[in-house]
């Protein structure tokens, strides 16, 4: 019988340290081959709110006795999808503006195995992957972060993005003051409030756009040389978050090459041949990524089905080894 995990249960059982190295497991199987996963189908409900299908699944890498198989090892197979809905407006009505639940599947047998709040995890394993990013590209040296935004993925990146480099400034800006104090006002915060996008930006040596902009919320002139810029928002077509001189500039990476050139209205006008690698493509060595201290790399992140169904297979073995969740008859 399948097991039922509410946001509670997902939050108390998962860890963003594993989770980032899980994250680098998941791009390494997409971008080597081993997941067969479409781009994301979705459905305009109205303006800039969507519904979106994500299903993938990642074949197992190799077959082993199941007594000697760990709790957790990134060899097995996962199978599943996750359903998810944007609709930006819910910050108005006091709701989150994404929204997910996902389910996950046998890969032997088909059975459903667990069915479990997206929400959360949509918000870490995002976080994570930037995290794997700086990891990846930002300069050994990144000592000063940037934040854009002020909501829940500014809040998750605050926590992930230190656990890669060891920031002594983290700066902020928002376009709503209330919620940049906030932000900044939180017990033991580190974060410094600017007065402007650009004051933020500006000697920064990684900036993250954690913004629901959907026209460019960042210059290039502001980014110094040797920057790694994160882009974690504007998903459509139709919708651009940064400055398209700022990506000509820049040595490009993506998640998804095939979801960059159809869903990324910043790289669909740059064209495939403007993407230096995907982040897999980097972390597993096939790949260049940063060439020089000076180089400018950005990394546009659109999320991945494989990037849920990962951490969600995290959740449910720490949940199963922990006795969280409900199990339910279908």
């Amino acid at each position: 019988m399948p097991l039922w995990l509410a946001e509670q249960d997902v939050r108390a059982v998962l860890s963003l340290p594993e989770l980032i190295g899980a994250m680098e497991s998941a791009l390494v199987a997409f971008s080597t081959g081993k997941v067969d996963q479409p781009v994301r189908t979705a459905i305009e409900v109205h303006d800039r709110s969507f519904f979106a299908s994500m299903p993938a699944y990642k074949r197992p890498a190799y077959k082993r006795p199941a007594y000697e198989r760990p709790a957790y090892d990134g060899a097995h197979g996962i199978l599943g999808a996750k359903l998810v809905t944007v609709f930006p407006e819910n910050a108005a009505r006091g709701l989150h503006t994404h929204l997910a639940a996902i389910s996950l599947f046998d890969t032997e047998t088909g059975e459903l195995t667990a069915v479990m709040d997206g929400r959360y995890i949509t918000e870490l394993r995002t976080a994570a992957a930037s995290a794997v990013s700086v990891r990846h590209l930002a300069r050994e040296d990144a000592s000063i972060l940037a934040i854009l935004g002020s909501g829940v993925q500014a809040r998750s990146h605050l926590e992930a993005l230190p656990l890669v480099r060891p920031f002594r400034e983290i700066r902020a800006w928002s376009p709503t003051p209330e919620h940049l104090r906030e932000f900044a006002a939180a017990p033991a915060s580190p974060v410094q409030p600017a007065g402007s996008a650009a004051e933020a930006v500006r000697g920064a040596d990684v900036v993250l756009i954690a913004t629901s902009a959907v026209t460019p919320a960042i210059d290039s002139a502001w980014v110094t040389d040797g920057a790694h810029v994160i882009a974690i928002g504007a998903c459509r077509p139709s919708q651009r978050e940064i400055d398209p001189a700022l990506v000509a500039r820049a040595a490009l990476f993506v998640d998804s090459r095939a979801a960059a050139v159809k869903e990324s209205g910043d790289v669909i006008p740059h064209g495939e041949a403007h993407i230096r690698a995907e982040l897999g493509e980097v972390v597993c060595g096939r790949k260049p990524g940063r060439r020089s201290a000076e180089e400018v790399t950005l990394y546009k992140s659109l999320g991945l089905a494989i990037e849920d169904l990962t951490a969600a297979d995290l959740v449910y073995r720490r949940a199963r080894e922990q006795g969280r969740g409900l199990t339910v008859n279908l």
